[in-house]
């Protein structure tokens, strides 16, 4: 089912999402840790730093920062490729993915609370 949204009332879901997260204490998180913790509980594991920073345009340093503060909170964890011990491979956690379903329930009661 598509939801057809103005650019005005996409931006205020935004604006109420993001000004609920800030209000009700949850983790504060950057545009690029939230890309990077999307992609890890949206798409289909495996992750490997490598393949994040290729798929979000930015060097692997960049994703060791952005996993490095979500991994102290106990959204993700990472560990050695055995396989390919060059590669590191990034998990999802329990606490990462209520956070994950928590913020969709957020944006699901946002959006009903918009104008039509």
């Amino acid at each position: 089912m598509a939801i057809e949204l103005r650019p005005s009332q996409a931006l205020k879901l935004f604006h109420d999402l993001a000004f609920a997260l800030v209000r009700g204490g949850e983790t504060d998180l950057s545009a690029r840790q939230f890309a990077v913790l999307l992609t890890i509980y949206l798409e289909s594991p495996p992750h490997t730093v490598r393949g994040l920073a290729a798929k979000l345009g930015v060097t692997k340093p960049v994703i060791t920062r952005a996993l490095d503060s979500m991994g102290r909170i106990g959204l993700l964890s990472r560990r050695r490729d055995e396989t390919d011990r060059r590669n590191v491979i990034v998990q999802r956690t329990v606490k990462g993915a209520l956070y994950v379903e928590r913020l969709g329930d957020m944006i699901v009661e946002r959006a009903k609370e918009l104008p039509r």
